[in-house]
């Protein structure tokens, strides 16, 4: 994983207009980015930095 596909993710959940997809997706993106780092990700920091910016975005966090 690196910075490329995390912020192409944060685009997509941005974009989607699903309060629950959204939600899904941000749960997906952020357990993918806790096993790169988990594997050894020389730039963690900035792969969770980068993942967290969904917390800046509007959007109910709920499933059915």
């Amino acid at each position: 994983m690196d910075m490329q596909e995390i912020n192409e993710r944060v685009a997509q959940i941005a974009a989607s207009g699903d309060d629950e997809e959204q939600h899904g997706m941000e749960d997906s993106l952020y357990e993918d980015v806790l096993k790169a780092i988990a594997e050894g990700a020389p730039n963690a920091s900035e792969l969770a930095a980068a993942a967290l910016k969904t917390k800046d975005m509007d959007f109910s966090r709920w499933y059915a």
